[in-house]
């Protein structure tokens, strides 16, 4: 029953946040500020994890087909499909259910027991449409051309490390281009958005019907990236099965 109840105010939520601004400049700016904290915000650590992430895979990948007949090249073929199909859009997502979403429950958890929430509500603004809305939007727009960047820099970092490892680079080159096929990028774009619409959807969530004290906007946040990583994870799987 406690799930229901609180799957059924999501929904809710979800439709209260599609209203008419009431001011589009002041929506506009809430947007771009959220893409800014979302997007420039995580760049630095998606952008090191994806490095060394790839980075690794090639090395791993080196290492268990050094006594096989396979050519060098697949190397840069296995980076390429495994950071472009799995590991760039779950694991940026994973680390953005991390900063975002602990981000994004604390900051509305601290409007809710603060009364400012209540004051939008007071002065006419559509809370949801404010606050919910640009933060959700936000993510959907700037996740996908993050973890775009971060498959590029996860094949960059594979072929540095295969560099170190021995493998020429037009071998891994070779590998990159080898049966390329340009549905494994719809792929991620499609995992990209949903759990860019998760991650931001749940923290929102969370953030927003918080109650109590400084300590409940704690647990706010802890279930903001507990429930988003799971979801990730679970989506994750879906899209796989449908789409393969």
């Amino acid at each position: 029953m406690k799930f229901f109840y609180h799957f059924g105010r999501y929904v809710l939520m979800m439709r209260d946040m599609f209203s008419i601004p009431e001011n589009y400049r002041m929506y506009s700016k809430e947007l771009f500020r959220q893409m800014n904290g979302i997007g420039i915000g995580s760049l630095i650590i998606v952008g090191v994890i994806s490095l060394f992430v790839g980075a690794v895979t090639a090395l791993q990948f080196s290492y268990q087909l050094g006594s096989t007949f396979f050519p060098e090249y697949m190397i840069g073929f296995i980076v390429r499909d495994t950071m472009i199909i799995e590991l760039a859009p779950t694991l940026s997502g994973l680390v953005l259910a991390g900063k975002v979403g602990s981000n994004v429950a604390g900051e509305l958890g601290t409007m809710r027991i603060s009364e400012q929430i209540d004051a939008l509500e007071i002065m006419g603004v559509n809370p949801q449409g404010y606050l919910v809305m640009p933060k959700i939007l936000g993510a959907i727009f700037i996740v996908p051309p993050l973890i775009v960047l971060s498959a590029m820099l996860g094949i960059f970092g594979g072929y540095l490390a295969a560099e170190n490892y021995g493998i020429s680079p037009a071998n891994y080159q070779k590998g990159l281009l080898y049966l390329f096929d340009p549905f494994n990028v719809v792929i991620m774009t499609v995992k990209s958005v949903i759990f860019a619409f998760l991650i931001a959807s749940v923290a929102c969530y969370q953030g927003f019907f918080v109650k109590g004290g400084a300590l409940d906007i704690g647990k706010a946040s802890t279930r903001a990236v507990v429930f988003s990583s799971i979801l990730v994870i679970f989506f994750d799987y879906i899209v796989a099965l449908v789409m393969t």
